[in-house]
């Protein structure tokens, strides 16, 4: 166990794994025990170049322990960190298993990440290398790779997909390499934060397994189902949520798309019998339209997972009779919680909540929402908004190398400070109204941006909207409304601010600007980016 690594306490961890939540399974072990039960099943299917793959469980296997036993011939070794970004190519699924086999932890980078975020990335892990692509989208990932490598001492290698080095040492013969202790850190994630350079989260073999088990378990996933990863695999939601983990946990196929729009997703739905995938709100409003031109059959379509940010009602609603699958819910967090609506759950609970935990010993809190230090004795009245704390079997106790931090981000007895604003019903899901940070005060009074964003969801003219502070003189904060209409509409701001009005809300709540733009600008997995369109207001005021 890494002295950078806060563990639980021994009295917690011994009740959990009592508990059966921590089995002792290492991901390689995982992998090991699946292609033997599901050898000549197809495992993942990806694109690359052009080319599809199709590997089997078997192959699969193979292919990771090949890469395993080549990375510890070049040098790595168990406990080192390796930055690994990776698109979704077929690659993704051996090389991580090949890195976990051989006992190094992967540090999960998104593809849209560029140089300051790679720095930032390697620097604070100490990565001893960094596991790339050459060219992607347009830009080059390796030539970033090198540059950062050459400036950061602890990287002595940059291994690139589909180089002539990569494809000899993914050619090493297989040989079985020590198994990690599975209560050891196995792979490093990034925080979702909307300040600052991401903080670095470390997952274990045990907890993570086990959030992968549940996820499988509760999305009915089963060897038959094909799950369609449509956003960045090594993003926690695409990833584990259920993911290609929690399919690979089941028997099932895994099906890499190389990119998130409706057209290849479609395609992918037609041609690979998807049966479940997951996406961002504004993803799901883009493909709930081009839904209604497709002449793609998306009858086996059976599950679309909305999450990563709150999927508001209006949308909620619109996704069952547009795409002819059923809706599930799930909000969670890199950091562990994990909750979703149940496939049995009541329509009223699917389209107005986003779930329950997973776990019955996921401990939630919802207290003080004005009190940044607000510990887990301060809980509102149930049914009141609060901000949410929580702590269990699968939620970190702390960052990577952050002490500091890890003061204020948890309370004295474990629990973390999600940073979000919930309200709890009698049925213990919860409803998500927004984020602590995006709460607008507005001459005192508070305005929750998501409540404002959906009722401008509700106009047939707005396909997403997103709202943001902008400062004031007098009021400290006024609100402004980013909106993208639907192809073919046209709505004015005039319009649309009597609509919200109309809607019988608080006047204060009525957004003081609107600004109609084509596309919002996004983050690595896709989710709106409140901090470029604040920036964006930022550069217009200054002229």
């Amino acid at each position: 166990m890494s002295a950078d690594h806060v563990a639980w306490p021994p009295e917690t961890a011994a009740h959990y794994r009592a508990a059966g939540y921590w089995r002792g399974q290492t991901f390689g072990s995982l992998l090991t025990s699946v292609a033997e039960a599901y050898a000549g099943r197809t495992a993942v299917v990806g694109e690359r170049d052009g080319e599809t793959s199709r590997w089997t469980f078997a192959e699969l296997d193979e292919r990771a322990h090949r890469i395993a036993a080549g990375l510890a011939d070049s040098g790595v070794r168990a406990g080192d960190r390796v930055v690994v970004q990776l698109p979704n190519v077929p690659e993704f699924l051996p090389v991580v298993f090949g890195l976990w086999r051989a006992g190094a932890w992967p540090v999960f980078a998104l593809p849209a990440h560029r140089d300051s975020e790679l720095r930032h990335f390697a620097t604070q892990s100490e990565a001893v290398a960094i596991l790339t692509v050459g060219e992607h989208e347009r830009h080059d990932h390796a030539a970033t790779a090198r540059a950062v490598a050459a400036d950061v001492a602890s990287v002595r290698d940059v291994l690139v997909v589909g180089s002539p080095e990569f494809t000899d040492l993914a050619a090493t013969a297989p040989r079985e390499l020590p198994d990690p202790d599975p209560a050891g850190v196995a792979f490093l994630q990034l925080s979702g934060g909307s300040t600052g350079l991401p903080k670095l989260i470390p997952r274990t073999h045990d907890d993570y397994l086990y959030s992968v088990r549940e996820s499988a378990r509760i999305c009915a996933l089963r060897p038959e189902s094909v799950y369609l990863a449509a956003l960045p695999v090594a993003h926690n939601y695409p990833l584990s949520s259920p993911g290609v983990l929690g399919a690979l946990h089941a028997g099932a196929a895994s099906v890499l798309a190389p990119r998130p729009d409706a057209d290849t997703a479609f395609r992918l739905i037609e041609s690979e019998g998807v049966t479940i995938t997951g996406v961002v709100p504004p993803l799901a409003a883009a493909w709930v339209q081009a839904a209604a031109r497709t002449t793609r059959d998306l009858s086996t379509l059976d599950v679309l997972l909305v999450g990563g940010a709150k999927c508001g009602r209006e949308l909620a609603e619109r996704i069952g009779p547009a795409l002819g699958c059923r809706l599930q819910q799930v909000f969670g967090m890199a950091e562990g919680l994990v909750c979703y609506t149940r496939l049995d759950d009541p329509e009223e609970i699917v389209l107005g909540t986003q779930g329950r935990p997973i776990s019955p010993d996921d401990e939630i809190r919802v207290v003080d929402p004005g009190d940044p230090a607000a510990t887990s004795a301060d809980v509102v009245p149930e049914g009141e908004v609060g901000a949410l704390l929580t702590r269990g079997p699968y939620t970190i106790r702390g960052y990577f190398r952050a002490g500091e931090h890890n003061a204020t981000a948890f309370t004295a007895d474990g629990f973390y400070r999600t940073g979000d604003l919930v309200r709890r019903t009698p049925t213990g899901h919860l409803e998500v109204v927004g984020r602590a940070k995006e709460q607008i005060n507005r001459g005192g009074e508070k305005v929750a941006a998501e409540e404002v964003e959906n009722h401008l969801m509700a106009h047939p003219d707005v396909l997403d909207a997103a709202v943001v502070a902008v400062p004031d003189e007098y009021l400290g904060e006024r609100t402004c409304a980013y909106v993208v209409p639907v192809a073919g509409g046209a709505p004015t701001g005039a319009q649309l601010r009597r609509f919200v009005r109309e809607r019988g809300v608080a006047a204060f709540k009525v957004p003081d600007l609107v600004q109609v733009v084509e596309a919002f600008p996004v983050t690595g997995v896709g989710k709106t980016s409140k901090r470029e369109l604040r920036a964006a207001l930022a550069a217009v005021a200054k002229g």
